[in-house]
């Protein structure tokens, strides 16, 4: 896992072999975006510690959606200590076990990627101790408000917090080279939507759950590649 600074004192990206997670620094309160795998906790407390932090001070850990490369080892670092995992209300219950992981709707250029995707560990089931909602204000980041971004999972989120421009996309978004619609959505047409509306926050750091941190001429990149991406789709077929 590799650790690189977004935004010093405040943003680091924990990067693994497939996907990220991000740790948010308020003083030393600490708030997890995402987990990474199953089998990710030590490497992830011995990045906290390694910045001269305390793993103890981690205050939540904030999955963004279901699938198992973000919430994997959610559930060992809230054990370890103490934080709540929070996710949207849609996605909860397949983090806790309870229902399975939606099947995307693959394109014919995702196969690959999926096959490669499945790679990571089964995620194990996850107690989400707080179940979120649109609109509602975290508090952490000045203020962190969760935007639901359906598409990619039915409970997908983003978060935004404003009083410092960052918006982390989860998979609604992607960096990966040039900034496109995220990839393996169950619904894509409502992902395309979804990241119409986080580009429309206009964030001046966009933080995606694959590829790296966009941080110049940010709402610019994000507002035209969610052009393109809902231009690529098809018309509507007229009625009758």
């Amino acid at each position: 896992m590799d650790l690189v600074e977004v935004i010093p004192d405040r943003l680091h990206t924990l990067r693994f072999p497939i996907g990220q997670a991000y740790l948010w620094r308020d003083g030393a309160d600490l708030t997890l975006i995402d987990a990474g795998h199953a089998g990710s906790a030590d490497a992830i407390e011995g990045a906290i510690r390694s910045l001269g932090l305390l793993p103890e001070r981690l205050e939540r850990i904030v999955v963004t959606h279901c699938h198992g490369d973000h919430f994997g080892s959610a559930g060992e670092l809230s054990a370890r200590w103490g934080a709540p995992v929070l996710a949207h209300a849609l996605d909860a219950p397949v983090i806790r076990g309870d229902r399975p992981v939606p099947e995307p709707v693959l394109l014919d250029w995702e196969l690959p990627l999926w096959e490669h995707a499945m790679t990571v560990p089964q995620a194990p089931a996850t107690p989400v101790e707080q179940e979120l909602t649109d609109g509602e204000v975290l508090p952490f980041g000045g203020g962190a408000v969760v935007v639901h971004a359906p598409g990619h999972t039915p409970g997908s989120i983003g978060i935004h917090l404003p009083a410092h421009g960052v918006l982390f996309t989860g998979d609604c978004i992607a960096g990966v080279g040039q900034v496109i619609l995220g990839v393996f959505n169950v619904d894509r047409a409502r992902a395309v939507e979804s990241m119409l509306r986080l580009a429309a926050l206009a964030p001046s750091v966009a933080c995606f759950g694959h590829g790296d941190p966009l941080t110049s001429d940010t709402a610019a990149i994000l507002l035209a590649a969610a052009e393109t991406a809902a231009a690529a789709q098809p018309s509507p077929t007229p009625a009758g």
